[in-house]
């Protein structure tokens, strides 16, 4: 892999995202606070974007296949067996939410916000699993 620098410095960006959330997960319910909601909301979409950029960086420097989405880019990776397929398909899914919180911010059920931040632990084993892949 070309500049894996510039990797584990995207790495880094989803991790402290990640710890935000945690931190806003554990300060209870988003919903009772609109300025907690929007920085929920806001952590939300750089992390889902930070793995997507990871996905995509990875593709482009191992030279793989080119993907028709972000959500394809990520389930790339469980393919090549740089993340578990499981893991892949969990952030794939979360690439949707992002696009509801980005395109969709009028519709979106803040409640499920507040949901998906029980499942930070599908980010944490993307980036734990990316970090350990090897570079070739």
């Amino acid at each position: 892999m070309d500049d894996r620098n510039w990797l584990d410095r995207l790495l880094d960006r989803v991790a402290y995202d990640l710890k935000a959330l945690a931190e806003y997960r554990a300060a209870g319910n988003p919903l009772e606070d609109p300025t907690r909601l929007a920085a929920v909301k806001y952590h939300f979409i750089t992390t889902i974007e930070g793995c997507v950029r990871i996905a995509h960086h990875i593709i482009a420097s191992e030279g793989w296949r080119i993907t028709e989405s972000n959500a394809d880019a990520v389930r790339a990776l469980g393919a090549q067996h740089v993340v578990l397929a499981p893991t892949a398909e969990a952030v794939a899914r979360a690439v949707g939410f992002r696009n509801v919180l980005i395109y969709e911010y009028i519709d979106v059920d803040d409640a499920r916000v507040r949901d998906n931040l029980e499942h930070l632990s599908d980010f944490e084993a993307f980036i734990s699993q990316v970090a350990a892949w090897p570079a070739s």
